[in-house]
């Protein structure tokens, strides 16, 4: 299947899926090579007989969608995201939670794919020591294969490229080749298998990353479905943080930017919102 006819079948199938095309533009290659061997796997010609296939199969719809999951991942990602985290966001929640007699920050990495995002805000909490508030951090994907290596914490060179020299001395053993992330963090971080449009995880949330996943790849229904989940279990006065290039769709009251902190925004209850 060549590009031209992968574009055309991915116009066609993925307002199917509840998504969109504009999200795959750059990064279609990735799917485009997954839905090649599916077709090889299926003993099938080209896309054309793929779509007849999927008329007569409604089970493979399952499996197409898996195939459209796009898994572009590494530690850091986004360097001035992280830098703003670091030196403020995840110092300015520790010290609200403290105020509010709270013993620790819980955190949402939505769509977490093999572990770098969730691990990265867990080698830059730093919050006051004298606060004495830990940071819990649930991570979320559809993937298990990804989230089998995340738990497993090993990690080829190219996946640690942004990270910052300290933080990548502190937090790694060399072994075989690569880099596996230290007990003291992998322990930190809960994996759960979950799909963003599914159900979020339970109890409320000081900040939540949901980043290059629903508001990139899906249409307007599941980008609004998935921010009311969101407002659902983010506390008020909490941190929603999206892609940089990602906007927050219609029904996004309550959310104000969060000055020099990219893709960043602060959650307010509307006027009249009795939700969490």
């Amino acid at each position: 299947m060549n590009d031209r006819e992968c574009i055309a079948f991915l116009q066609w199938c993925l307002p199917s899926l509840g998504m969109r095309w504009g999200g795959f533009r750059k990064v279609r290659r990735q799917v485009c090579k997954r839905i090649s061997r599916r077709l090889d796997d299926l003993g099938l010609d080209d896309a054309e007989a793929y779509r007849l296939y999927l008329t007569s199969h409604d089970g493979e719809w399952t499996t197409l969608g898996s195939l459209c999951r796009v898994t572009i991942s590494r530690f850091y990602r986004d360097r001035g995201v992280f830098d703003a985290l670091r030196s403020r966001v995840l110092p300015q929640l520790a010290e609200a939670a403290a105020a509010r007699g709270e013993d620790r920050v819980r955190c949402w990495s939505a769509g977490c794919a093999s572990g770098e995002e969730p691990y990265s805000l867990v080698m830059i909490w730093q919050p006051d020591q004298t606060l004495s508030i830990a940071l819990e951090v649930t991570a979320t994907d559809a993937d298990e294969g990804l989230l089998k290596r995340a738990r497993s914490g090993r990690y080829n060179k190219s996946s640690l490229k942004d990270l910052p020299d300290e933080l990548r001395e502190g937090s790694f053993t060399e072994e075989g080749g690569g880099y596996v992330i230290k007990d003291a963090f992998r322990r930190a971080v809960q994996f759960e298998l979950r799909d963003i449009r599914d159900e979020p995880p339970t109890g409320l949330f000081n900040i939540i990353l949901c980043r290059n996943l629903a508001f990139t790849y899906y249409n307007d229904r599941v980008q609004e479905a998935v921010l009311k989940s969101i407002q659902r279990v983010l506390v008020p006065g909490g941190v929603l943080v999206i892609g940089n290039h990602e906007r927050l769709p219609a029904g996004g009251a309550g959310f104000e930017p969060i000055e020099n902190v990219p893709g960043a925004f602060s959650h307010h209850k509307p006027p009249g919102d009795g939700s969490a």
